[in-house]
């Protein structure tokens, strides 16, 4: 079996209604196109897609904003279709990445308290319980669990990272994937 080619890279506005339709699909549709408009036009805001190419359907995304020297983690979502393949990690590491490289030193994020598999991603790359926000998600009421993951300044975290990117590269093999991120392949 070929191995299917992954792309990981900033969104174009014209793939937008495509993300909004991602997002319904994934988180029930907490943003909007505008909400979308205002990610890429902001300075502050670092937004990756994943997808097969260019042209090809978006199977997930993920954004952060650069807060002082913090990246707090907006978005990250993978279509149910393609959700236990190592997919997430992905996303998780290029947005990790990207804040190592805009100098940032710490992640933060919320999760909804019964996202299991969502917690189990981002305890593997660190994140400890920080708090809880109680009836955080409005649709629902439920509580979101405040997480956080420091010391990505450290020159120890580029070898975390190092680390990550060559297992989250086998399990990608396994899966008969290949990524590339910025246009550059990863093997």
């Amino acid at each position: 079996m070929s191995s299917l080619k992954l792309h990981l890279n900033p969104p174009q506005l014209e793939q937008l209604s495509e993300i909004v339709a991602l997002d319904h699909c994934c988180l029930g549709g907490i943003w909007t196109i505008d909400g979308y408009k205002r990610e890429l036009a902001s300075p502050n805001s670092h937004f990756l897609v994943l997808s097969f190419g260019p042209q090809a359907p978006i199977i997930g995304c993920g954004c952060f904003w650069a807060i002082l020297e913090e990246a707090h983690i907006t978005l990250l979502m993978v279509h149910p279709d393609y959700q236990g393949q190592g997919l997430g990690q992905l996303l998780l590491y290029g947005l990790l990445q990207d804040a190592v490289k805009r100098q940032l030193e710490r992640a933060t994020l919320e999760v909804r308290v019964s996202n299991q598999p969502a917690l189990t991603l981002y305890q593997k790359f660190g994140f400890k319980i920080a708090g809880r926000r109680k009836g955080y998600y409005q649709q629902t009421g439920e509580d979101a669990l405040i997480l956080w993951r420091g010391d990505l300044h450290y020159p120890q975290f580029q070898q975390v990272l190092s680390t990550w990117e060559q297992q989250i590269s086998d399990r990608l093999t396994t899966n008969h994937w290949q990524f590339s991120i910025d246009g550059c392949a990863i093997d």
